[in-house]
């Protein structure tokens, strides 16, 4: 009798050290959970906060990538007019020169319309640029469709009129980050940040 009750005894309480381990399992588990909500959340709350200065990084990055692009043409339409000795151009696929970021070409315009034309050198042609990115342009003498032309001397000048300087700036933008390509008389290019430097970007070209 007493083996049997002895054996009761190690039964009952190894059945309550079995619900008191269960029970301190589910605990821990729940403990866990609790711990994962509350680190997701916090996840969500930092992603949250995170997000506009990711962006405003990625729109930096877009718009020194879409800068380097139009320097190098800038660059190449100056020194092809030197090499070649007569006037090239750079002009928007866009017509109206309202859009370049849509792309541009660079070329020798042999009828003097400002357009690449079937037969003419075509030096460049640019794809458009990244979504998000805005380059418009504003020049001296800027009746009919937009360009920027450099004659044999490797001066910026008017397509009709080699002798006849013209000048203005091309503006990027992306987001709220903007850059100044300003081009002077005498072709020479300079690039400014009219928010880190006012004074540079409102001095005369």
């Amino acid at each position: 009798m007493r083996k049997i009750d002895t054996d009761q005894r190690r039964a009952a309480a190894g059945k309550r050290a079995g619900r008191a381990l269960l029970a301190l399992s589910r605990a821990a588990a729940g403990l866990t959970l609790i711990e994962l909500l509350v680190a997701l959340a916090l996840a969500a709350i930092l992603a949250s906060a995170a997000a506009p200065s990711l962006q405003s990084l990625l729109q930096k990055q877009l718009l020194h990538a879409a800068l380097n692009d139009v320097q190098g043409a800038i660059a190449l339409t100056r020194s092809l007019a030197i090499a070649r000795g007569g006037v090239v151009l750079m002009a928007p696929h866009d017509a109206s020169g309202d859009a370049w970021e849509r792309g541009w070409t660079v070329f020798a315009d042999r009828n003097g319309n400002r357009r690449p034309d079937p037969g003419e050198e075509r030096y460049a042609v640019q794809q458009p640029l990244a979504d998000g990115i805005h380059l418009g342009a504003h020049f001296t003498s800027g009746t009919g469709p937009a360009y920027l032309a450099y004659n044999a001397a490797g001066r910026s000048c008017q397509a009709g009129n080699s002798q006849a300087a013209r000048w203005g700036t091309l503006t990027l933008e992306a987001g709220q980050h903007r850059r100044l390509v300003k081009i002077n008389m005498l072709g020479r290019v300079r690039v400014c940040d009219p928010v880190a430097q006012p004074a540079l970007c409102t001095s005369a070209d």
